[in-house]
């Protein structure tokens, strides 16, 4: 089968930092779909995972964490799941990746894909409706059915790929919405998914919030840099408030700021269930599903952004400076092989 994959952990401009390879293909276990792969998209962690350090891969390592495909032969014990499903999943950074013609995911962290969306709008999803599901949901403690309506949640980083589904998932649970975002292109992104304000991350949040009548915010949901905006968050949480992060920590940081508002701090990683093999692993199923059925019903929509043509060495070289960049807004995506 085609893959692309590598040896050497190398800087993306490198020639063999993401090569095409012919790998044979992989014999599903109990629990485990083989999927015909149609589209896959290109989250940070994949940029993450490939960064330059001294050691080699052999046989090659597979990245790939976002995919959408055809079910074509199923392990023993599955019993959710035929030959000819639809189905998109972000799958565990434990096992080889989906940027592979033939991959095998766990079918208790696979759901069938939207109706309404064709395979690369559907891979665009997974990973980022995941992290922003369980972070807001399940971390933050939002009520996803409304009961929490009114309440305001500030999404640092709000044209990114979780972003892009923390803000729409916040809508859709009726909170008031703030999105950070810098250049008008992001800033148009953030208020077209449905943000009630959009403010500016490279100047003080502050002034901005308190402009729009905000001394304090009720939630957060960080999806940048902890460290960095460790002060900021702490200045404009409310008491009693909460937050929620998914970049992990590059030095100390001071949890006592959090004390004199009994403010909670919760780490959201979507692959904690898959790696850690959790009893509750199918939540992660459950939520596709029901994110699957809001995209069809209109209340959640795609958040492609570039598409970048076929499953390639070339094209996902290209992906991955894209993200490198951080000019990346939405998901970027790449469908058939060729």
């Amino acid at each position: 089968m085609r893959a692309v994959g590598f040896h050497h952990y190398l800087p993306i401009d490198h020639p063999e930092s993401l090569l095409d390879l012919e790998l044979p293909e992989p014999t599903p276990g109990p629990h485990d779909l083989r999927v015909r792969v149609r589209a896959v998209a290109v989250n940070p962690v994949d940029v993450k995972v490939r960064a330059p350090k001294p050691k080699v891969e052999d046989p090659p390592r597979v990245l790939g964490w976002d995919a959408a495909g055809v079910v074509e032969a199923v392990g023993a014990e599955v019993s959710a799941f035929r030959p000819g499903d639809q189905v998109y999943y972000a799958g565990s950074i434990a096992r080889s990746g989906s940027n592979a013609e033939v991959h095998l995911v766990d079918e208790r962290i696979a759901a069938r894909m939207p109706q309404s969306l064709g395979f690369a709008d559907a891979a665009a999803l997974p990973l980022t409706a995941l992290t922003a599901w369980e972070g807001l949901f399940e971390r933050l403690g939002v009520d996803r059915d409304g009961r929490d309506a009114g309440r305001t949640v500030l999404v640092i980083g709000g044209a990114g790929g979780v972003g892009s589904m923390v803000v729409q998932l916040a809508k859709v649970a009726g909170l008031r919405v703030v999105a950070t975002a810098s250049r008008e292109e992001s800033r148009a992104w953030a208020s077209a998914l449905g943000a009630d304000l959009v403010v500016d991350h490279r100047a003080p949040l502050r002034p901005q919030l308190e402009a729009a009548g905000l001394r304090h915010v009720e939630l957060i949901f960080n999806t940048q840099s902890t460290d960095a905006w460790w002060d900021t968050m702490v200045d404009v949480v409310a008491p009693l408030g909460r937050i929620a992060g998914i970049v992990e920590t590059k030095g100390p940081i001071d949890f006592g700021k959090l004390m004199s508002k009994s403010v909670s701090f919760a780490w959201e990683l979507m692959f904690t269930r898959s790696l850690h093999g959790t009893p509750d692993m199918a939540v992660q199923r459950e939520i596709l599903t029901r994110v699957a059925a809001w995209v069809d019903e209109g209340r959640l929509r795609t958040t492609r952004g570039q598409h970048l043509g076929q499953i390639n060495a070339a094209n996902l070289r290209a992906a991955h400076a894209h993200i490198e960049s951080g000019q990346a807004i939405g998901k970027l995506v790449l469908e058939g092989w060729g």
